[in-house]
């Protein structure tokens, strides 16, 4: 199997793999394009009120996707909109719960004219407790292409989400992110994920990713259809605590079935520059989008180019506006995990899947655990770990005994899958601490062992091992009785596991 074919991301979007449609899916079939019918051209005034219990909420951003308002003293808002906007929707601010219903968040409203004006209020429900300590987990990739992988996704998942949640007390305040690729094609599965996120018991905000598109249309505007009307917009903002929250459409259809790159419109990044216009200098913003800005994926493959459906082509712009903030981008899309510092201000955090490696097994090509991101946010700080499906809290690490790795038989390995370099990873003989251990690019033995070779896996035979920098070897002594491996997060949380000759 080709190299261009096992890194999954190096070709564009997942062409090539073999995968066929069936044709009643269900999927939006091409249209009239609004210029053609003078909708795009035509303006609407569209006017409102925002309020909790009938009192106005002065301040809050009302967007039609295009431009940002705010709302006045008394709660109203009035905005002139184009025919190519679709909805008018809120940016919650703090201090006020999550509209959602059976789990799904619903902000917005559909534009319905009615000669040049259309009138949308929006209830919302102050908190009974503050919102500065909070927390989110982020569901990347669920991915599910059949009904048995709906199905697994509810008995695995679901219920460990469940846990985590009640883990943390009845009056915790939880928000999940549903981080793109919600199912892979198949639209009827949508229920499913709608199901499972109700379950969970939070609200859950939707990403769009490539998965998630209707492969019909004949470009990027008409692939978002299904998905708006189910979840809404494709890019909004909302507001939690001291952390301004925001979610980005970076998937763009190039007009055939699986073909995509990662890049951001001018629309989106216009409307963006609005809506961080509204947020003070310094805050917290965190970036939810599926197709991650920047990995070094390129670099660990040794590749002479970026995959054009890999990262986000023009980054650069989306870094130039999260400027004076600080930063979080979440993503997935890519089924390994990787945590960067992209910039002084951003850190970026691609996820590890909730499938796995498309739900062939407990892991991911990299040798992460199928899981998610749990989020705790104090103020304006974020506090994380990676929650690997099945396991306690503090599975953060695994270990490989010496002649795991062909290529360094004498060598101890651990993969540390949310690693960056504020990590530390010691390790100790029989007691006796020898030292730290060395970085090491490679791949992760366990995902050798599940998914090299044309047979491997059974259910999808083109997943393959990827190639991971959150490998750790040390050379251990012959005489070791005992090995013991101590991990400090970059938050001074250690987790210990021990290798017994």
């Amino acid at each position: 199997m080709s190299q261009q074919r096992r890194t999954f991301l190096k070709s564009i979007g997942l062409a090539g793999l073999g995968i066929t449609l069936d044709v009643n899916l269900g999927l939006a079939r091409p249209k009239t394009s609004p210029a053609a019918t003078g909708k795009e051209t035509a303006v609407a005034t569209l006017t409102g009120k925002v309020h909790a219990g009938g009192q106005g909420i002065a301040g809050v951003a009302v967007t039609d996707g295009i431009s940002v308002v705010l709302t006045d003293a008394k709660g109203q808002y009035e905005l002139e909109s184009s025919g190519a906007a679709e909805f008018v929707y809120v940016s919650v601010p703090r201090g006020y719960g999550f509209p959602h219903e059976q789990g799904v968040a619903r902000f917005y409203r559909r534009k319905e004219p009615v000669r040049g004006r259309f009138k949308a209020d929006f209830e919302l429900r102050k908190l009974a407790q503050d919102d500065t300590r909070h927390n989110f987990l982020v569901w990347a990739d669920p991915q599910m292409i059949s009904k048995a992988d709906a199905a697994e996704f509810k008995a695995t998942a679901v219920p460990d989400t469940q846990k985590l949640v009640a883990s943390y007390g009845a009056g915790a305040l939880f928000h999940g992110i549903g981080c793109g690729d919600l199912v892979w094609d198949h639209f009827e599965l949508f229920e499913d994920y709608q199901q499972g996120a109700a379950s969970t018991g939070i609200p859950f905000f939707q990403v769009i990713g490539n998965h998630d598109m209707d492969l019909t249309a004949r470009t990027d505007e008409g692939s978002t259809d299904t998905f708006k009307k189910l979840f809404g917009p494709t890019y909004y903002s909302f507001n939690r605590g001291e952390i301004h929250y925001v979610v980005l459409d970076d998937v763009f259809f190039i007009g055939a079935a699986k073909k995509y790159i990662g890049y951001l419109t001018e629309r989106q990044l216009a409307w963006l520059e609005q809506d961080l216009a509204h947020v003070k200098s310094g805050t917290t913003v965190v970036v939810s989008l599926h197709i991650p800005p920047y990995t070094r994926q390129h670099i660990r493959n040794k590749d002479k180019e970026e995959p054009m459906g890999g990262v986000v082509a023009n980054r650069k712009e989306l870094y130039r506006l999260l400027q004076p903030y600080k930063a979080h981008i979440m993503s997935g899309h890519t089924h390994f995990n990787e945590v960067l510092q992209t910039a002084d201000n951003v850190t970026e955090h691609v996820h590890g899947t909730v499938c796995g490696a498309w739900w062939t097994g407990p892991i991911c090509t990299d040798g992460t655990p199928g899981g998610y991101g749990v989020y705790e946010v104090h103020g304006p700080e974020l506090k994380w770990y990676y929650k690997a499906i099945g396991q306690e809290r503090s599975h953060q690490f695994r270990i490989y005994p010496k002649g795991s790795l062909p290529e360094r038989p004498e060598a101890l390995a651990v993969n540390v899958w949310n690693w960056d370099p504020a990590w530390k990873v010691v390790w100790f003989e029989d007691g006796v601490r020898k030292g730290e251990m060395q970085q090491y690019t490679g791949l992760d033995p366990l995902s050798v062992r599940l998914h090299a070779g044309p047979a491997l896996p059974t259910k999808h035979k083109w997943v393959d091992p990827t190639l991971t920098e959150h490998l750790f070897v040390a050379t251990v002594s012959a005489q070791a009785k005992s090995i013991r491996v101590e991990v400090t997060d970059r938050f001074g949380q250690v987790y210990t596991d021990t290798l017994t000759a």
